[in-house]
């Protein structure tokens, strides 16, 4: 048996919170995001058309919130120096420093959340990367 042919509706990864009105105030004012469904306890935010992030509440959620976060969220952007900019007058958690990598081919920087989940900000620096 194979899975259905059908499209895909959208795509949500969800993060678990302790405090999730503090965290949806860092994912609304802080990078920008628009709520696109909210469940009360689960709130999804769209990073782009398709692509979106789940913070759920995790007293309620299906999993809770751990110490270690082994997950990251990454997000595309044309500017990551203007992003960087950005980041640092907002002064984010565990800001690092814009970095190169070559053998990906994109420029970077990653913080923490509210409550240390890390995110990503890059963009490419060549075609196809």
């Amino acid at each position: 048996m194979r899975p259905p042919t059908s499209d895909n509706q959208l795509a949500i990864t969800f993060f678990y919170y302790r405090d999730l009105a503090r965290a949806c105030d860092f994912y609304e004012q802080i990078l920008g995001l628009g709520l696109a469904i909210d469940q009360g306890w689960s709130r999804i935010y769209e990073i782009r058309p398709g692509a979106h992030v789940g913070l759920v509440d995790e007293s309620r959620g299906m999993n809770k919130s751990a110490t270690d976060k082994p997950v990251q969220l990454c997000i595309r952007v044309l500017d990551v120096d203007a992003w960087y900019r950005y980041a640092e007058s907002q002064e984010l958690d565990n800001l690092s420093k814009l970095f190169d990598n070559s053998v990906l081919g994109i420029r970077a920087f990653v913080f923490t959340d509210p409550e240390g989940y890390q995110i990503e900000i890059q963009s490419a620096t060549r075609e196809g990367a």
